[in-house]
């Protein structure tokens, strides 16, 4: 994302006739699943997948993350480091979905924050025609708010749900206050989604924490 919160523009959108991939993203361990699918292009980075994701989810962009394909780590090059032994990760802003997927049905993974470590299960679905009339990337489904940012990882967002619907919860003044009135955990707008995936709709973006 640019410092006026909108999404990158890819620097190649038009792609090769084979390049759409349909992704499924989901987090575990939470039931009713949360879940999004996006329809993306194969020229797209993985760093402007990143921006896609946050975009859907709802996350505030303001923690480190990565992708897992296949065993290669994808990640923002400023915050690599180099281990012994260890393969040396891939840079997001140079490497293409095309180039890890190759037009293949598969899964990997994405994870954002480190310490509350939300692990997103992706599938390729389906590898499609683009339809020229259309525009990438774009959200064709979903289900369910994404959790609010540092609520804890999983335990914290479940704690979070018990305390908003339990009036009697020790901590339901508390987390109303914290979390707004007007939070709703079953709320998804798919339209709102698609008008920030546009590159001029975006909100403003935040500096990674570090950990």
């Amino acid at each position: 994302m640019n410092a006026n919160g909108a999404m990158r523009k890819s620097t190649s959108h038009r792609g090769s006739a084979d390049a759409i991939y349909e992704l499924r993203i989901a987090l575990p361990y939470i039931v009713p699943t949360i879940w999004r699918r996006l329809e993306v292009l194969g020229t797209m980075t993985f760093d402007e997948l990143h921006d896609a994701i946050q975009v859907a989810m709802g996350w505030e962009d303001c923690h480190l993350w990565m992708f897992d394909v296949e065993k290669t780590e994808i990640s923002p090059k400023s915050e690599q480091l180099d281990f012994p032994g260890q393969p040396r990760a891939r840079s997001a802003d140079s490497t293409t979905l095309d180039e890890m997927l190759a037009g293949r049905c598969m899964k990997f993974r994405y994870e954002y924050d480190m310490g509350d470590s939300w692990t997103h299960e992706i599938k390729v679905e389906k590898v499609l025609a683009p339809d020229p009339d259309m525009a990438y990337p774009r959200c064709t489904g979903g289900a369910r708010a994404g959790p609010p940012e540092d609520c804890g990882g999983f335990p914290g967002y479940q704690n979070i749900l018990k305390a908003v619907k339990n009036p009697k919860h020790p901590e339901h003044e508390e987390t109303l206050e914290w979390i707004g009135d007007e939070w709703d955990p079953e709320a998804f707008d798919m339209d709102a989604v698609n008008a920030r995936l546009q590159p001029r709709k975006r909100r403003p973006a935040r500096r990674p924490k570090k950990l």
